[in-house]
């Protein structure tokens, strides 16, 4: 419509940026790395997870709560995005939506069946597919200590390492070196700072 301000021309350069892969891939390491990379930027945001897990059962720092819980924070609109895997529910808070509004980069470590919730939320949004050879996260997943050999072998027999659907995507393959993946990641978030401007 004549007139009306449009996401190039409104000042609002924005960008939620949603991390994705298998377990195993690195997701949490690479984005601790990038956040203390950006740590004094303000205009660089990372989300905090609330989940359906207790935050003392490890991985990523989030806020845990129970079903519940969930259930009401859900039903008062405080998530953005919200969905269900692998038997937890996981929300990104819906603050994140003013932080992008008002120009700022905001990192989430998402799902790959949740990009069409994250892409319905955030129009500006930009994916990034870590990923590692199936021997890299058999071995990982096996540290854990959480399955079995075989039971980590069927999951990834069923896991997809792509992205489906229409969404800018970087791929960073985190098999090798940690320091050269989190670069990646850092350099790929730089870029994408730069071009807000």
């Amino acid at each position: 419509m004549d007139g009306c301000p449009t996401d190039s021309d409104s000042g609002k350069s924005g960008v939620i940026v949603v991390v994705v892969g298998p377990s195993g891939a690195g997701k949490d390491t690479l984005m601790a790395e990038a956040a203390r990379h950006f740590a004094d930027r303000d205009d660089v945001v990372f989300a905090r997870r609330t989940i359906t897990r207790d935050p003392a059962a490890g991985g990523e720092d989030h806020d845990g709560v129970s079903e519940d819980e969930f259930a009401a924070l859900e039903k008062a609109g405080r998530f953005a995005v919200s969905w269900n895997a692998h038997g937890l529910s996981y929300g990104i808070p819906k603050d994140t939506l003013d932080a992008v509004e008002g120009g700022s980069l905001v990192i989430a470590n998402g799902s790959r069946s949740a990009l069409a919730h994250f892409h319905s939320a955030y129009p500006a949004m930009l994916v990034i597919n870590v990923i590692a050879s199936r021997d890299v996260l058999a071995a990982r997943l096996e540290a854990r200590g959480r399955e079995c050999r075989e039971d980590i072998l069927r999951r990834l027999e069923r896991g997809s390492l792509t992205v489906d659907g229409d969404y800018s995507v970087v791929t960073i393959d985190n098999s090798g070196s940690l320091s050269e993946a989190a670069q990646t990641l850092i350099d790929t978030l730089e870029r994408r700072l730069f071009r807000r401007v």
